[in-house]
Order: structure tokens, then sequence, then C-alpha cells
């Protein structure tokens, strides 16, 4: 009898997706079927808030964080993480810290939401208004250039800025990596003239060499380290792929990933993220593109209506209302559920302000209007990406906590005049765990999309409703236009 027939068998590769949010490290590792095999969390400690609209983590609890997420989720493993092939990390849009040439973070990071830099962002929208407009992007308050600017006013010999994924992509492979285009795009980066925006730190007096080495979204960046091995459970010389922002590899987790395919995130707020071969640029600000990995745009915006709507409701009976709204049929009345002020996405608008007009004849009627609303917000927001030339074909997919109402999906298929596809696995470390995937058990995206990514729950319109949907929605735009939020069209 052969010898090879007791030899143990090798285990199935496996990609590892890291995701660096804000309170916790999660990690996610999957076949090349896109079964999720093991998975690990470490917590984060949250960020220190102050005046000024400071907001920092202590980022030297990265490292420590992601590797405990890592060596859970190898130890879980058949093979004890030997059969981990390639490793992403993502991480927040924005957040940097300072490092020294080995990497260890010098004081505390910057979080996505610090302010402090507001008024350098604002120079910075100036000094480089030409290449913004052609970008079709916005120098925010809370972006990451202005802070890389304050940075850069206050390193060390040899310090550099890092995004997240750097410092942790430095960390596992014991030397500096490059940047993805997708972190990098809020942090002055180009992805369109492919460079960064030279004249705009020039005029801050920035020296070049602040500035990392930018690649694909995917890149191989190196390979895991004997030391970094051994903090993980990750094999050595398993390859490093470099990853996007929480936002990108969100909508990837979705296999939204090829031209004309969107994907719509009801979370707190609602988001909508597309694929589109060309950049689309937005005079009015609502939409802006990251770069896909295979050089395709990522056109999104985000609304400040959503899941929010409800906030005040007892999750408890979120159900229970679900089935009375769904049983009385359209509401009679109409709610813009913005509990906040001012409107964002898909229209900008200060002034904004919720809304009910009519009366609700009950609880039931009053829940179903507002599930409507947000139904509303999301037809608005197709309707002004299709104005921009954009193509959105197929079954609009779905994510996000409201898409785990079937009423509300239903609501949304209706109103939209199209099916919603709702996605199993819409979060972030599995969208990390494809962008492994790319390359190293898949040739593309797109193929990894087609083999990794579930079919999901597919919700259809429901035609009796069709007719009074589409008449209450004409009616909540007139309010919109009549209040002169919205332009006239």
């Amino acid at each position: 009898m052969s010898s090879t027939v007791d030899a143990p068998r090798s285990p199935a590769p496996v990609v590892a997706g890291i995701d660096v949010a804000t309170a916790a490290v999660r990690v996610v590792c999957a076949d090349a079927r896109g079964q999720v095999f093991a998975e690990g969390r470490a917590p984060l400690p949250q960020p220190v808030r102050g005046a000024g609209g400071h907001s920092e983590q202590d980022a030297r609890t990265w490292w420590p964080a992601a590797a405990a997420a890592l060596r859970q989720a190898t130890g879980a493993l058949p093979g004890g993480g030997r059969e981990v092939v390639a490793v992403a990390v993502c991480a927040t849009s924005g957040t940097l810290v300072l490092a020294s040439p080995d990497g260890e973070p010098v004081g505390p990071a910057l979080m996505y939401d610090d302010r402090r830099a507001a008024g350098l962002n604002a120079k910075a929208q100036g000094l480089g208004a030409g290449r913004w407009r052609a970008l079709g992007l916005t120098v925010g308050p809370t972006a990451a250039l202005g802070k890389l600017v304050w940075y850069a006013n206050r390193a060390g010999s040899g310090q550099r800025v890092l995004h997240t994924p750097d410092l942790l992509g430095h960390k596992l492979t014991g030397h500096p990596v490059a940047t993805d285009w997708s972190h990098a795009l809020k942090t002055g980066y180009d992805p369109r003239a492919g460079e960064w925006a030279t004249e705009v730190f020039d005029a801050f007096g920035v020296d070049a060499g602040l500035l990392p080495r930018v690649q694909p979204p995917g890149t191989e960046a190196g390979t895991v380290s004997a030391g970094a091995a051994a903090e993980t459970g990750l094999p050595v010389g398993c390859r490093v792929r470099l990853g996007m922002t929480d936002g990108c590899a969100g909508q990837i987790a979705t296999g939204a990933v090829e031209p004309g395919q969107f994907v719509g995130v009801l979370g707190t707020t609602y988001v909508l993220k597309g694929v589109t071969r060309d950049l689309v640029t937005d005079p009015a600000g609502a939409l802006y593109s990251h770069r896909h990995p295979d050089g395709w745009w990522l056109p999104g915006g985000a609304s400040n209506t959503g899941g929010e709507a409800l906030a005040a409701v007892d999750p408890a009976r979120l159900p229970g209302l679900d089935a009375a709204a769904d049983a009385r049929g359209p509401a009679s009345c109409l709610n813009y559920p913005l509990r906040r002020e001012g409107e964002r996405f898909p229209f900008v608008s200060g002034d904004a302000r919720g809304f009910v007009t009519g009366t609700p004849q009950d609880e039931a009627d009053g829940h179903r209007a507002a599930l409507e609303g947000v139904a509303f917000l999301e037809r608005l927001a197709l309707e002004r990406v299709q104005a921009l030339g954009v193509e959105v074909r197929g079954p609009l997919h779905a994510a996000g906590g409201g898409s785990r109402s079937d009423l509300w999906t239903r609501i949304r298929a209706t109103v939209l005049g199209r099916p919603l596809r709702v996605a199993e696995r819409a979060e972030t470390a599995f969208g990390a765990a494809l962008l492994a995937a790319a390359g190293t058990l898949h040739p593309d995206l797109t193929a990894v999309a087609a083999a990794m990514t579930a079919a999901g729950r597919l919700a259809e319109p429901v035609e009796r409703e069709r007719a009074a949907l589409d008449e209450s929605y004409g009616k909540f735009v007139a309010e919109l236009r009549a209040r002169g939020w919205l332009d006239a069209g």
C-alpha cells in the first residue's frame, strides 16, 4: 500500500479579512466558495472626544487587538491557520496616525470624525478647487487631508503619517507598505489623475516624502513575517493584500462589483453605492466616487435619513408594528422621517427638516408612513444618479439593519419598481476577505463576487400597492419642492 494513503490531507485554502472599526477589530476567514469557517473579535477603546471637535484613539491598541482577533479565528480553523493564503485590512475612512520609521504610533490617532483640521481643509478646498471639481469631490471639515497637514507640521525626522491599514500592514509584513487609493482619497490623493494633489501640499509646505506610495486595493503588499505569524496564527509567507475603506468593503461584500450594480444600505442613515465604468461628477456635491480596484468607479451618497426614523420605537415592538402595517396597506399620510437638521443626499439642503402631512389614522398607519418615507428617499436617490447618466440595472442589492424587515424591503421594492436582493453577509470583514481572495483564490474581483457571495433573499414589488405608492411618492416630491429643498425638475 502506498504511504501517501495515510498522509494528512492539507486543508482547503482560505482567506482572512480584517475590519478595524471604531469599537472592535473583527476577522472573517472564508474559502473560495465564500463559506465562513472562522471568525474573531477583539475590543478597542472608545475614542476620546473633546473640545474643538477633537476625536482621538490610542493607536497602540490596534495591533494587539488585530493579533488577538486573528488568533481567535485561526485557532478555530481546521488547519490551525496554516490554510490561510492571503489577508487584507479595511478600516474607517479618514483615520490617521503619526508613526515612527519602524511603524510604531507616535501619539494618539486622529479619528475619522476629528474636526481640528477643519480650517486647513477649507483652505485645501480652495487651493485645489479645479482638481476637486474634476474629481467630483468636496474637502469636508473632517477630511484626512487637513489632518495630514496638521501632522506634517509636527512630524519628527523619519516619522510617517499612516492610515490604519498602513500601520497594520507594516506590522504584518515587518516593513512599510503602500496605501490603497480608497483610504487615500480623502487624504488628498487624486485617483483620476493617479497622483497626490501636490499643488495643495506644496502650498502647505508638506514634504513630499511624507506622502506614501499609492496602489490599487487588492495589490499584494508583502507577506506575513515570522514575528507576525507567531502573534496571529497566520502562516509565514501568507500574502498581505491592500484593502479599502469600510464603506467600500461593505459594498463589495454584497456582490455589487460590476458596472450598473448598486446597493442600498439601510442602517442608521441610508447610503446608496454603486459601480460605473466612467467617473460621474455631481454639480451639487451630493455624490462622490471612490476608485474601483479594477479601475472603474464607485459613486455613492449618504443621506441623513434612514433607520433612525424608528429610533423612538422599542425594538421589541417592531415585528408587531410591521405586521399591523402590512395588513393595513399603503399609508394615508406622508412622512419625511428626517430626525436631524439638514439633508445631504439625494439633495443638499441645510434647511431641510422632517415633516408629516396629514394625520395618521392609527399607530400602524404612522409606522407605515415612516417606512414609506425612507423608501421615497431611496427612489429619489436612484433617480438622481440616473439623471446624472448612470445606468442602474438588475435588482438593487440591499444591506443594513433595516433590510432585515421583510415589510420594509417589500415596500422599498414596490416604491422602486424593481426587486431587492438582500445580502447575507454585507459586512466589512467579509468584504476584506473578498479583496484578499482577488488574485489569490480567483483571478479578479468580478470572479470573486460570482463565486463567494450568495444570491441572497429576493424581494419582489407588490403590484397591488404600486399605484398608491406611486401617487404618494409624487406628493412627497412635490412637498420637498414646495419647501424649496429640492430643485424643480
